[in-house]
């Protein structure tokens, strides 16, 4: 259907716009769920030797309903870009990489995965340091030490310098390599099982392969993204160093010390609601990109319908959308 396993019936910009969709309403559905992630990942006092359950109840109380969309904003901010460049990124590569027939092995959906995670991961880090700070600051207007997102970048930048928001970067891209190979290499795979094409499969179906996807590799990458944010969380000018609960110098010295303190489980404290929130953010991510796909690839003249993206016979499926244009406009004179 796709000459050369190359698929360029999507321009640039609507690859970055289904992916930038794609980004806000998972990040904007799954919140609460980050919200308490990030805070036992910490070791915020609400979540200190408390479940999760427990732990989104000691938060409402503290802070009410609307601590659990603390740093939404700027998580939008970071992830729809985030998600548009490694849409991109990974469309990009899946097209050089791909077969005859538009597949790819699993070594290369994982290359292809990780690669567009690494890419997406330098462009978007700084907006995750600033969310991560937002989220863990207490709530009380007196205590708040940043005011919003644009008081925090300049704040940080004033008080503690540009490389502040790169901390736990290297950290980060370790983790987003075997999270971003291992989200993509099973969606693809998890495609396959279906025995029918792409195109046939149904938002639900979309929405549980992405779900299993997530849910595989964030379990693998969990300890990275859980010295990640205690990393960013850390800061010498604010009250009780950020409410980091251990002190440490570094990722090897993060591993080390966390492990001493809580064993090894401790690297995967704060897992049950993450994989609660990676589930369903990676099974609505994936839904969300296919139906903006179908619509772009409706408005381009490639497919039936914008719920179906059934190719349309007769017409070409390796063109441009421009190239399908000129042809249109020949073929109707």
């Amino acid at each position: 259907m796709v000459r050369g396993g190359r698929d360029n019936r999507l321009t640039y910009a609507q690859n970055l716009s289904c992916g930038a969709a794609a980004g806000l309403v998972s990040r904007t559905l799954t919140s609460p769920l980050d919200v308490v992630k990030i805070r036992m990942q910490v070791g915020t006092k609400e979540t200190l030797q408390q479940g999760s359950l427990r732990s989104f109840g000691n938060i409402y109380t503290a802070h009410g309903v609307r601590a659990f969309w603390k740093g939404n904003l700027i998580g939008c901010l970071r992830l729809s870009p985030f998600t548009a460049v490694q849409f991109l990124a990974f469309s990009r590569c899946k097209a050089l990489l791909a077969d005859d027939t538009g597949r790819l092995t699993a070594a290369r959906a994982m290359m292809a995965g990780a690669l567009g995670g690494m890419a997406a991961t330098i462009v978007t880090y700084p907006t995750d340091m600033v969310k991560t700070r937002l989220i863990v600051q207490p709530t009380a207007p007196t205590r708040k030490r940043y005011r919003g997102i644009i008081h925090a970048f300049k704040l940080i930048l004033k008080e503690e310098g540009l490389l502040a928001f790169y901390k736990g970067m290297l950290t980060s891209l370790l983790g987003s390599i075997p999270f971003s190979a291992g989200t993509f290499a099973a969606y693809e795979l998890l495609d396959m099982a279906w025995t029918k094409p792409r195109y046939m499969l149904t938002p639900v179906e979309n929405f549980i392969n992405g779900c299993l996807a997530g849910a595989i590799a964030q379990t693998i990458s969990y300890p990275f993204d859980t010295i990640r944010k205690k990393l960013q969380a850390q800061s010498r000018v604010m009250k009780d160093g950020g409410g980091v609960d251990i002190k440490f110098q570094g990722m090897v010295s993060g591993f080390k010390k966390t492990v001493a303190q809580y064993g090894w489980k401790g690297l995967w404290r704060g897992n049950l609601p993450n994989l609660c929130k990676i589930a369903p953010y990676a099974g609505f991510m994936f839904m969300t990109y296919e139906t903006c796909k179908k619509v772009f690839l409706y408005e381009n003249g490639f497919s039936i319908s914008p719920y179906d993206d059934t190719p349309i016979s007769g017409v070409d499926q390796s063109l441009k959308p421009d190239e399908l244009r000129m042809w249109k406009e020949r073929h109707s004179s």
